[in-house]
């Protein structure tokens, strides 16, 4: 096991213009950190040359201490899982998952007690005679993941793994590489662009934007207090509702005569941005009276029964609010109710640089 160290990462392939912009991050031993981020966002980029499959343009990556940004992917120490399953379709389970280390020259006593306890770990022992094409989309993941497993790595390095299997199948297979992690305390690293997976496997989380590192975080911390315009509105589903705004006498309008008391402890940087946006969780939007809550009228514009619950839209002033209501919820388009919104639920941030005020 090994503590990975970014610092000053960037990337450019053309030589001047960067598509990774000075990255710094600190993965600390047998962590399980997730990078996340909208499609082209640079998260597999730097997960590729952690592994040495992409040059680096400048700073240093470091595993166990040691500086490995000449060094070839092979002597790196780490085992990479990727979205395809690379699987060799000719050789049977046993032999796609000892292929690595026979390349090793790694005794065969030695092989087959790895690929046996990898096995039993992922729960495929009983099938290790058949060939890939006689496996469900789960089974050849889970192959993929036991070839890196018999490795023995310091670092697993995840490239989306679970993007091609269903809904169903993601979240058990979700469950099964938590699970891993915990028996393994192997240092991980796993790239999604899904942020519910996110959320449910990360000891922290990397949001990234456009090659930029927007925070780097706990899930908790991520999904409560937001650094920046772009998490708030990246994660949660669904996400934060993000509304203009600007100050009058000490109070949030938003706008069409709908006016939020200013939590106290934003009075002191509320006035720092020119042009602000405000925040607030749609489960945070409140059907019930409740101390230091703002009132104000609404309209239900729309409603969306889920089962468990109900999202709600809401005509607040000039603009719309969604909530998570009680599945019972049934009023109809177009009736009047009041809404609360919790003032230590309130986010506010700088329009312009996106950065949450606090």
């Amino acid at each position: 096991m090994a503590d990975v160290q970014l610092r000053q990462i960037t990337k450019s392939y053309d030589g001047k213009n960067n598509v990774i912009h000075g990255i710094d991050l600190e993965i600390p031993d047998g962590q399980f950190i997730v990078f996340v981020g909208p499609s082209g966002c640079g998260k597999s980029t730097l997960l590729r040359m952690i592994a040495g499959l992409e040059p680096i343009t400048g700073g240093d990556v470091l595993i166990g201490g040691k500086r490995v940004n000449d060094e070839p992917p092979r002597n790196r120490d780490i085992a990479m899982v990727f979205q395809d399953y690379a699987l060799y379709p000719h050789k049977n389970l046993y032999d796609n998952m000892a292929f690595g280390l026979r390349l090793r020259k790694t005794p065969e006593p030695e092989i087959k007690r790895r690929v046996m306890d990898a096995a039993g770990l992922l729960r495929i022992d009983h099938m290790l005679d058949r060939k890939p094409a006689a496996l469900s989309g789960g089974q050849r993941q889970r192959v993929a993941i036991g070839r890196a497993i018999v490795r023995q790595p310091k670092v697993f390095l995840f490239d989306e793994p679970l993007s091609n299997l269903d809904a169903q199948l993601r979240g058990e297979m979700r469950t099964e590489i938590k699970k891993l992690h915990q028996r393994l305390g192997t240092t991980i690293i796993y790239v999604t662009h899904d942020q519910v997976e996110a959320m449910t496997l990360a000891d922290r989380i990397a949001v990234l934007s456009a090659g930029h590192k927007m925070q780097y975080a706990s899930p908790h911390e991520i999904y409560n207090r937001p650094a920046a315009l772009f998490v708030a509105g990246f994660t949660g589903s669904p996400p934060m509702n993000l509304l203009p705004c600007t100050l009058r006498d000490g109070k949030i309008d938003l706008g069409g005569g709908a006016v939020v008391d200013l939590p106290a402890p934003l009075q002191p940087v509320a006035t720092l941005a020119s042009e602000l946006r405000f925040g607030i969780r749609p489960e945070d939007v409140a059907l019930a009276a409740a101390p230091e809550a703002t009132a104000l009228s609404a309209t239900v514009v729309l409603t969306e029964p889920l089962g468990a619950e109900t999202l709600v839209t809401f005509q607040v002033g000039a603009s719309e609010l969604i909530s998570r209501c009680p599945a019972s919820f049934n009023l109809k388009p177009g009736s009047p109710m009041t809404i609360y919104l919790p003032a230590e639920k309130i986010h506010l941030f700088d329009a312009a640089s996106g950065n949450a005020l606090r």
